[in-house]
């Protein structure tokens, strides 16, 4: 069903921080020419038609179990994936299917209202959550045909970060939706400790390993929602990039659209109703010390229907250190990156946004430069 999407994006603010409006006068959806900020070079224009990645349906309940053969079968797949590309599914998961379709019915309540509703929550600059438009402010071109609406989450069980959020924010009538999403937020936060558990013993450490290191995660969840869009073929809805964050579980709708870059092409990972799609990010490669992979990918709009997705960004506390286990530092594998807080590289990808594969080694320069 397509969903109606009333609000109208905005320009880049110049210089002085002045709002200029795009030249819209019907929402993004009804324009048969879009605006030249939303057009993307032609080397960058999206395939529409991909092949599928094949990445592997990781059953989550089998590798609870702790059976040593399914444990080992699972690991094997795992570690296959995550030095390759960095992208697996997770299949019986656990997560209540109610509490995903509430979340994305809220999706739906957010971004159809009206636009001067959904700016209480604008995002602030030099901030990373909020209800963003197309990261209007930091771009004057290639913008995604988007809009966004972060908030953080805390695994501190003493708070109620994303209730407290919307109630202080939005008042009473948003109470549903902050309670939904601090459940959500709460259920992937456990899911995502669960995945470290995956990951550290497919990388030979122990089973606690990365699990400590995110027992106090301060995370970030993030609805995207991307209208339909009459040029899809000159238009992305998120530009390449490789998440800086440590873990991304994503839930999409049934929609089509996100797409991998492995071997020099793009591939497309098909929705699937039951299962998250979980990729490496740049945090947790540098944990890995270069072992798994952050890989660079993007999404694409069509002209017919609304696309939808929640996706959680595992990150850790601020105060963590981020360094690998010794067992990962070897002669044949040194230490690729120097230690650092996630804090400090999230300060990096908003002096230099639209991060690539690149992102970690001119990270790791920009910060032996910094602290010269």
């Amino acid at each position: 069903m397509l969903i109606p999407h009333p609000s109208m994006l905005v320009a880049p603010q110049s210089n002085d921080i002045e709002v200029q409006q795009v030249n819209l006068d019907a929402p993004l959806q009804n324009h048969s020419n879009i605006p030249s900020e939303f057009v993307w070079p032609d080397d960058e224009k999206p395939c529409l038609q991909p092949p599928a990645l094949k990445i592997p349906p990781i059953d989550m309940k089998a590798f609870l179990s702790r059976d040593p053969e399914a444990v080992a079968n699972i690991c094997a797949e795992v570690s296959e994936a995550c030095k390759k590309h960095g992208f697996f599914l997770v299949v019986n998961h656990g997560v209540d299917k109610k509490l995903i379709e509430k979340a994305h019915k809220l999706i739906d309540a957010f971004f159809c209202m009206e636009l001067p509703e959904k700016q209480r929550l604008q995002r602030k600059l030099g901030e990373h959550c909020g209800f963003a438009n197309s990261f209007i402010g930091r771009f004057s071109s290639k913008l995604p045909w988007k809009e966004t609406l972060s908030f953080h989450y805390s695994n501190d069980k003493s708070t109620r970060t994303v209730e407290d959020y919307f109630l202080s924010s939005m008042g009473e009538d948003f109470r549903e939706f902050g309670s939904v999403f601090q459940e959500y937020c709460e259920v992937m936060s456990n899911l995502s400790l669960e995945i470290t558990e995956l990951l550290g013993m497919s990388l030979g450490v122990s089973r606690e390993c990365f699990r400590d290191f995110f027992e106090d995660n301060e995370s970030v969840m993030r609805l995207n929602y991307y209208p339909s869009c009459q040029k899809p073929e000159v238009a992305l809805g998120t530009g390449p990039h490789c998440d800086p964050t440590s873990l991304t579980v994503l839930h999409q709708d049934q929609v089509e659209g996100l797409q991998v870059f492995v071997d020099g092409r793009w591939y497309s990972v098909a929705p699937k109703e039951d299962a998250f799609v979980v990729n490496i990010g740049d945090t947790f490669m540098a944990l890995t010390n270069g072992i798994f992979k952050s890989c660079l990918h993007r999404a694409i709009v069509n002209n017919q229907i609304v696309r939808k997705s929640l996706a959680f960004f595992l990150c850790p506390h601020k105060d963590k250190v981020v360094t690998p286990p010794k067992e990962l530092i070897t002669n044949e594998n040194p230490k690729k990156y120097p230690d650092f807080t996630w804090p400090t590289l999230l300060e990096f990808t908003q002096l230099h946004y639209r991060s690539d594969v690149e992102t970690l080694d001119a990270f790791s320069r920009w910060l032996l430069e910094k602290n010269k």
